[in-house]
């Protein structure tokens, strides 16, 4: 790519390599290719070297990704403020919850611009107490004077709006978007063993509860299926849950897998039970890429990637009643309906959710 020497000093603020690489890569590599200097802030990892490698200078900052505590969190805002006042950007990139805040506080008190993501609220505001207070109050602090504030869905869109935590300084991303060549279509596998996958860390807010029992009982009718689960296990309490439903056969427990393309290509079917708090779950969007039927909870995000009954299925969120009628909706189809269904979501993730789109919005606010 021709390097266009637009010359800006881009900050990023992350909580973690691995979500900076899989979901922001190709936009970085955008950015260095045009000639910026890119910098980025975020805790010590030692996974990768992809973005020193690519030129960015990365500047360790120890960050506690748990909680939120103005009192214990004040050390981050001194760092920040120091990384800005040392770099001088012209732009600022925030994603995640604590990057969005404390650092809309930093770049307000340095009079630096920041474009902040909500990527999703997590459960913070699922249930009205302490924290949920105080993250609202912490948002309208920060976020009121961003230079401008990305949501990824409407329904979170319109909580900060109704509860005043942005002013008009914001718009509309589809997600992080999905990289269509990486997720290439594939064809799906036939349907004697009829596989489902759970991708997520194991946790009551994803749903896991609603998939182990969905999973239990359609095996009791359909010996013909099989439910694998790829992820970390967050909540220590699952983890003899996890042995034993693993033991008996009812899941297969693969743990986490770094490359999941592999085991979407042998699935039909993702299933994302997740109670709420997310962006556009990527996990929907890499599955639909790749020709796979999405069924999920209706909540914000997963209704905007899945047309009920075209693209996949939505469930009343906590209902493993209905996620279970929704599955064996799923299964009754025929081989070329499940195909077709797949196909359908392909083609709405090409319109709709090309991480191009999303690359290119950054582009224009630089």
């Amino acid at each position: 790519m021709v390097k266009t020497n637009m010359g800006k000093r881009i900050l990023i603020l992350s909580n973690h390599f691995i979500t900076l690489y899989y979901f922001r890569k190709e936009l970085i590599q955008r950015l260095v290719d045009e000639g910026n200097d890119v910098f980025i802030s975020m805790p010590k990892a030692n996974e990768d070297t992809f973005f020193s490698d690519l030129g960015c200078k990365i500047i360790e900052t120890p960050m506690d990704r748990r909680g939120i505590n103005p009192i214990r969190d004040f050390g981050l805002i001194v760092n920040y403020i120091k990384i800005m006042k040392v770099i001088k950007p012209d732009i600022i990139f925030s994603y995640t919850i604590k990057p969005n805040i404390y650092g809309c506080i930093a770049s307000n008190l340095t009079k630096h611009k920041q474009i902040s993501n909500i990527t999703g609220t997590g459960g913070i505001f699922l249930k009205k107490n302490l924290i949920s207070v105080i993250a609202r109050i912490l948002y309208r602090i920060s976020l009121k004077r961003s230079h401008k504030v990305f949501f990824q869905n409407n329904g979170d869109k319109d909580y900060f709006v109704v509860n005043k935590m942005v002013n008009g300084n914001y718009d509309i991303l589809p997600g992080s978007g999905v990289n269509l060549e990486q997720y290439a279509v594939c064809e799906l596998p036939a349907d004697h063993i009829i596989n489902f996958i759970y991708i997520g860390r194991v946790m009551e807010l994803k749903g896991m509860d609603q998939y182990l029992q969905t999973a239990k009982t359609i095996k009791e009718s359909y010996s013909n299926t099989k439910f694998h689960v790829a992820g970390f296990i967050e909540e220590v309490s699952y983890k003899p849950i996890i042995d034993e439903y693993h033991s008996k056969g009812i899941i297969n427990y693969i743990g986490f897998q770094k490359d999941i393309k592999p085991w979407l290509e042998k699935c039909h079917c993702t299933i994302l039970p997740s109670h709420g708090g997310e962006g556009v779950p990527n996990v929907l969007l890499e599955s639909a890429a790749m020709g796979r039927v999405c069924i999920a909870s209706k909540i914000n995000g997963s209704k905007d990637v899945i047309d009920d009954g075209v693209t996949g299925y939505l469930f009343e969120t906590g209902s493993a009643t209905d996620l279970t009628v929704k599955v064996k909706k799923f299964l009754e189809l025929d081989y070329k309906a499940k195909k077709q269904m797949g196909l359908a979501g392909r083609k709405k993730v090409q319109r709709e959710f090309d991480r191009q789109i999303v690359i290119d919005a950054y582009l224009k606010e630089i």
